[in-house]
């Protein structure tokens, strides 16, 4: 096999398991070969480029370039004397995680927070109601206390998404260069 061969098999390899895992930024397939493919050209692109080298139609490669900089996985590029839209895929990976755990989990905490905090002044209310049965009042203070610990729980995800935030969690989790991490005697 020819070094250009084993370079494109190589690179394949990893578009390919990119197009499988993209759905866990809530995006299909194709638009995980497209930031794939972007990922090892060393030039941005034209939405007429990325329609060549993937042989896909330039709407569906625009609605994929605008759904990858949606997450901030991909951003405009500037070139001299180009007046074409020019897309690059972003330099942080890191920050790019951080960008969308950090706003599919805000807004979860959110809507569960506003939820949990009007369920339970309710079971509250009604559990101080006299008219209520016992049997319906344990049903009641067992909900209360489940509503508790999800409350509890949010708390702590929204901390989890603050640590993201202000990147906290690189002090738990540092990022570790391959230069560093390698064995120099290897």
């Amino acid at each position: 096999m020819e070094g250009n061969e084993k370079l494109e098999k190589a690179r394949e390899r990893v578009i390919e398991t990119i197009a499988q895992n993209i759905h866990l930024y809530g995006l299909v397939p194709s638009a995980g070969r497209q930031y794939g493919m972007m990922f090892f050209q060393n030039e941005p692109l034209t939405l007429d480029d990325m329609t060549e080298k993937l042989g896909m139609s330039k709407t569906s490669m625009s609605t994929s370039v605008r759904a990858l900089s949606d997450l901030k996985l991909v951003e405009r590029a500037w070139k001299r004397g180009v007046r074409k839209d020019l897309y690059k895929v972003t330099d942080d990976w890191y920050q790019s995680f951080i960008d969308l755990f950090s706003i599919k989990w805000r807004r979860s905490v959110t809507l569960h927070q506003v939820a949990i905090k009007k369920s339970l002044a309710e079971l509250e209310e009604l559990s101080k109601d006299p008219a209520v049965s016992g049997e319906l009042l344990e049903e009641v203070q067992v909900d209360i206390e489940k509503l508790k610990y999800i409350k509890n729980y949010y708390e702590w995800l929204d901390r989890l998404v603050d640590a993201f935030e202000d990147q906290k969690i690189f002090e738990l989790v540092p990022i570790v260069n391959e230069s560093e991490n390698s064995d120099p005697t290897d």
